[in-house]
């Protein structure tokens, strides 16, 4: 887990960005420590609730955050904690990625593929949503690379289908020897399984209510296999929300499997 830090972000803009906002914090000392696939745990004045949402940039020099949410502008100063969670393992030499996003959730994708290629990374992107204005990142994912594959439910943008359905195909293409997702349980489950087929690995950014965001309530736990092979429950705010795909049980996700320990 991050060390994360507690502050008053003073919000320097929120611009529609599609179908979502795109909010930019000014958070100093936070923006030093994030890494794609961290995520921050912000609240507005008098808010009941706070809200877990995924940070798709953060600029180290000019400390600010950017975080695309899809509920609509924010204004006013507010009450941040970031960075929370597990990012994805970025490693120090090059890899051929593909990268596999759904709706918003994809907001961390460019910034870890600017990373990836830093590092003489090749890339490809398979980038999905319900519909054509649903999608995120297309053009920043075009600025990297021209292997880029955008998929719509409803057909009204690129392939028809769920994004998930050609990840073999998109990978095989490129001669990924990794894939990076992020996206709900459904669209991860059958992308784990697709990089299993193929035999490499899968980094899984599990995108699910996170209610306190820093491992307090324990309402965001999902069955996974330990390296020793034995399955207990794992929380998503604090062990992820990166995980290596092949280890989270998909299919008992929302259950207490019998053989879990500790449950």
């Amino acid at each position: 887990m991050a060390h994360p830090v507690r502050c008053r972000a003073e919000v320097l803009g929120c611009a529609a960005e599609g179908a979502y906002h795109r909010l930019v914090l000014r958070a100093p000392d936070a923006a030093s420590r994030v890494r794609p696939g961290h995520f921050a745990s912000v609240a507005g004045d008098h808010a009941v609730v706070r809200d877990a949402v995924a940070i798709a940039r953060a600029d180290a020099a000019a400390g600010t955050l950017e975080l695309l949410v899809a509920d609509g502008p924010r204004s006013g100063p507010l009450d941040l904690i970031a960075p929370l969670g597990a990012p994805f393992p970025v490693p120090d030499g090059p890899v051929r990625a593909l990268l596999v996003g759904h709706g918003h959730h994809a907001a961390p994708l460019p910034a870890l593929g600017e990373q990836l290629k830093a590092r003489g990374g090749q890339l490809g992107y398979l980038l999905g949503a319900p519909t054509a204005a649903a999608l995120h990142g297309v053009d920043e994912a075009r600025a990297l690379t021209q292997d880029v594959l955008v998929v719509t439910e409803d057909g009204s943008a690129g392939l028809t289908g769920r994004v998930c359905d050609p990840v073999a195909q998109a990978a095989r293409a490129i001669d990924a020897s990794v894939v990076y997702a992020a996206g709900p349980p459904d669209v991860l489950a059958v992308t784990a399984a697709a990089a299993a087929d193929l035999g490499i690995r899968c980094w899984t950014m599990l995108a699910t209510d996170l209610p306190c965001g820093t491992g307090l309530c324990a309402a965001c736990v999902v069955p996974v296999v330990g390296a020793d092979g034995v399955s207990r429950f794992a929380r998503v705010c604090t062990e992820g929300p990166v995980f290596d795909g092949g280890r989270i049980r998909w299919a008992d996700i929302g259950a207490v499997p019998a053989d879990l320990e500790g449950a």
